[in-house]
This record gives structure tokens, C-alpha cells and sequence, in this order.
């Protein structure tokens, strides 16, 4: 497994490298968010993981996080010295795939790397797989770009279809604001303004079941299918 280190701390760095290396993975590391994302567009082969420190130099706090999102649909772990729960909750929010709070054991570090990479490599597996959803009363076609409910037919635009496919494919789980700007609208996440509170409004009427969507005041949307 190839991860990039990102880390502005060299004996830190050095420290987490060498142990990862031992355990067999291959690391590069980089010190600030330029060549961070610059190893993001430049290296071959690419990566399996992100292993990043939030707070860097030429960076605002987290705001890394957002810009590797903005990128790539890789995963990323923030490791971080804070234990600010909003900050790290913030940071989920922004798209990280976990939080490991230093001082940490190693062994945890690699379990949860392992963990994160399980869960990815099982998400892509099930894309690849699947080209029919099935929530309760809800079918979604993915290639013909058809919605039934209850065997009835939704027309819905291009925008509410792929909007309603990114809380299908995370059944259950909240769908942060921010995660639904970028994959469905590909802005920045950190402004949806009233765009994406209408179009879910608009999805919840034509669908005729407003309970099938709620709303997590403050975080995003989530699938909820009796």
C-alpha cells in the first residue's frame, strides 16, 4: 500500500515513516499543502491513502482538507495533536475518512488504516457491482437514469438524480452538505447557499414520501428507508 505523509514535522515524520515502512507500506512524505498537492497531480504511481496533519504552514487550520477533497475521492486520516472535538468532527465533515488524536499507539494507527482502506475497497467493489438500487420502495436504474416508487415513475432532473443517488449509495448514513456540493455540483462544499435546499425540497415532492429524506440540522442529509 503506497500512503502520502503529510506532515510539516521532520522527527515526527520520520518517526511514523519508519514504522509503516516496517509493516510493509510505502511512504512519501511532504511537508506543507503546496507539495501535498502537487504529489496529488504528479505522482505515478498514485496513492491508497492520505495520512495528513491539519495544521500545516502555508495552510489555514484544515483548510487541507477541503483542498485534497476538491482533488481526489481518495481517502484521507487527519492525525492531529488537538483534542478540539468540533475541530475534529469539522474535519469528518470535510471529508476525512477517520481521526487519530496524538499522542497514539502505532498499532492503532494501523488497524485504522487498514480499517479505512477495507471499507473503501468494499464501496468500490459494490459500485462496480451494483447498477440497480434497491431502498424499500425506491428503485434506482443507475444506467437508463430511472426512479420508481411504490412502481410508479419519477421524472427528475439530472441534478436531483444524482443527488438522490449520493444518499442512496450512503443508505443511512448523514451525507454532509459540504460532501453533496462537491460530488453532485463539483463547487467548492463550503457554500451550497439555497441550491441544495431546493433541490431537496423538489426531490422530497416528486418522490410523494418526504420521510425518505431528513435533515441533520447543521451537518447534511440522510436516507432513511422503513
Amino acid at each position: 500500500m503506497r500512503l502520502l505523509l503529510v506532515e510539516d514535522d521532520d522527527h515526527e515524520a520520520g518517526v511514523i515513516s519508519m514504522f509503516l515502512v516496517r509493516h510493509g507500506f510505502e511512504v512519501v512524505h511532504v511537508c506543507s499543502c503546496r507539495e501535498a498537492l502537487e504529489a496529488l497531480t504528479t505522482e505515478e504511481p498514485g496513492f491508497d491513502l492520505i495520512l495528513v496533519e491539519p495544521v500545516l504552514p502555508d495552510a489555514a487550520d484544515l483548510e487541507i482538507c477541503g483542498e485534497i477533497r476538491k482533488r481526489t475521492s481518495m481517502p484521507f486520516i487527519i492525525v492531529t495533536g488537538r483534542s478540539d472535538i468540533r475541530a475534529r468532527i469539522h474535519g469528518l465533515n470535510l471529508g476525512a475518512a477517520d481521526c487519530v488524536v496524538k499522542p497514539y499507539d502505532a498499532s492503532e494507527l494501523i488497524a485504522r488504516i487498514n480499517a479505512v482502506t477495507r471499507r473503501t475497497a468494499a464501496r468500490r467493489t459494490d459500485g462496480a457491482a451494483q447498477t440497480v438500487l434497491y431502498r424499500g420502495p425506491l428503485i434506482i436504474d443507475l444506467p437508463s437514469r430511472q426512479v420508481t416508487i411504490n412502481n410508479s415513475f419519477v421524472q427528475l432532473t439530472p441534478k436531483e438524480f444524482d443527488l438522490l443517488v449520493q444518499l442512496a449509495k450512503r443508505q443511512g448514513e448523514v451525507v454532509t452538505r459540504e460532501r453533496i456540493m462537491i460530488d453532485v455540483w463539483r463547487t467548492n462544499g463550503a457554500e451550497s447557499g439555497n441550491t441544495l435546499g431546493t433541490h431537496i425540497a423538489s426531490l422530497r415532492s416528486k418522490l410523494g414520501a418526504p420521510a425518505l429524506i431528513r435533515s441533520v440540522r447543521g451537518v447534511g442529509y440522510r436516507l432513511v428507508v422503513p
